[in-house]
């Protein structure tokens, strides 16, 4: 079932949970028989949820970042991965192939200065009527937020981080 009206979403905020609230929608999505494309920024790791396509055939999924976390400067490689990473999800938003597309830690590249926010508004500016876009990630720059439909701040208020706990395969990873 298409959607008939897209709005755009954004998940924002120092607490856990942004992704995960961008992989509970596409899921919904996917159920409703719509096609999703889930675009990770910053991430080359292994997360658990890289699975989801062989689970989903109207999901696609891509990663645009090394296997590393950017700490400090990113690095020429982690800008070039964002440069072309927000040229795929130029392709795919244009393409009208999707109901739903992720930009998955966009937010996070803003505020590494990896992309300028005008290269993302004028990404945001070709979405199709009948396509959703969901932008995650910590520091979500004004711009962001005045453009999108929908903000939700996600706000630590107890992690088990703190205790030492380590990502969790199936929980946060």
């Amino acid at each position: 079932m298409a959607i008939e009206k897209g709005y755009i979403q954004v998940y924002t905020g120092n607490g856990k949970g942004k992704t995960t609230a961008a992989l509970g929608i596409a899921l919904r999505s996917l159920c409703a028989g719509n096609r999703v494309f889930f675009g990770q920024f910053m991430k080359g790791q292994d997360y658990s949820e890289l699975k989801a396509p062989q689970y989903f055939e109207k999901l696609e999924m891509e990663q645009f970042g090394t296997p590393s976390f950017v700490k400090g400067q990113p690095s020429p490689e982690d800008i070039e991965n964002a440069k072309k990473g927000l040229a795929r999800m130029k392709e795919v938003l244009v393409s009208g192939d999707y109901d739903m597309v992720v930009f998955d830690e966009i937010n996070t590249v803003l505020f590494f200065k990896m992309l300028e926010v005008a290269e993302v508004m004028r990404v945001l500016d070709l979405k199709p009527e009948g396509t959703e876009v969901i932008l995650t990630g910590r520091y979500a720059p004004q711009e962001i937020i005045d453009r999108a439909d929908l903000v939700t701040e996600m706000k630590e208020i107890k992690h088990y981080y703190n205790a030492g706990v380590q990502a969790r395969v199936g929980v946060e990873n």
